[in-house]
C-alpha cells in the first residue's frame, strides 16, 4: 500500500531525471541510493519528502521501498513505463532517449534543484560507494541483518537535527496514526 501522496508517475520522472543525467541509462543500486538521497535532503530543506515512499533499511543501505521495487521490476505501471524501461540487467534506462527536464512535469523547481544537487554531489561515486555513503552519512540506516526494516520519517527528522522534544513527539504520534489508517 502506498503512503498518501506517493505517485508513480513523479517517482518514475526522479529515476528519468537521474538516468538522463547519467547518459540515458543508470545502475539500479546507483539509482535507489540517489532517490533516496534526494528525497532525504528535499526533507532536510522543506520539511516534507519528494516521493512520500515507505522507507526502510536494507543490507545495502536506506531505500524509498516502493520506488525501489519499481526499478527492480517487481511492480508495473504505465505511468513507470512512460519514463523509464523495464530492468535489464543492473540498469535501467529512459523509455525514450529524446526525454528532456522540460517532460518531468511532476517535478517542482525546487525539486529539480534538490536532484540536480544530489547528482552533482554523488555522480562521480560508483553504485557501491553510493552504498558506503549511504551506510556512513544516514544515520537513520540501522543494519537489518539480511532482512529489511521500516525507518519511519521521524527518525530521518532527528537525525537531520529537525525535531526535538515535543515535536518529535508529535510526529511520532501522527506516524503511528498513519500506519493504523493504513492497516
Amino acid at each position: 500500500m502506498a503512503l498518501y501522496g506517493y505517485s508513480v508517475r513523479k517517482a518514475a520522472q526522479v529515476g528519468a531525471f537521474f538516468a538522463k543525467s547519467a547518459g540515458g541509462k543508470i545502475n539500479v543500486l546507483r539509482l535507489a541510493k540517489l532517490v533516496y538521497l534526494a528525497d532525504r535532503e528535499f526533507l532536510c530543506l522543506y520539511d516534507c519528502p519528494i516521493l512520500f515512499d515507505h522507507l526502510v533499511s536494507m543490507p545495502h543501505g536506506p531505500v524509498n521501498s516502493l520506488t525501489l521495487n519499481y526499478i527492480n521490476g517487481l511492480l508495473r505501471d504505465e505511468k513507470w513505463d512512460e519514463f523509464l524501461s523495464g530492468r535489464e540487467s543492473y540498469d535501467v534506462a529512459l523509455s525514450s532517449p529524446e526525454m528532456s527536464i522540460d517532460d518531468l512535469d511532476e517535478l517542482s523547481d525546487a525539486e529539480l534543484k534538490v536532484l540536480d544537487a544530489i547528482w552533482r554531489e554523488h555522480y562521480w561515486r560508483n553504485p557501491y560507494q553510493l552504498r558506503d555513503y549511504t551506510h556512513n552519512h544516514c544515520l537513520e540506516w540501522e543494519d537489518p541483518h539480511g532482512s529489511s526494516n521500516p525507518i519511519p520519517y521521524e527518525r530521518v527528522f532527528k537525525f537531520l537535527r529537525k525535531l526535538h522534544g515535543d515535536q518529535l513527539a508529535e510526529a511520532i504520534s501522527a506516524e503511528r496514526e498513519l500506519l493504523t489508517l493504513m492497516k
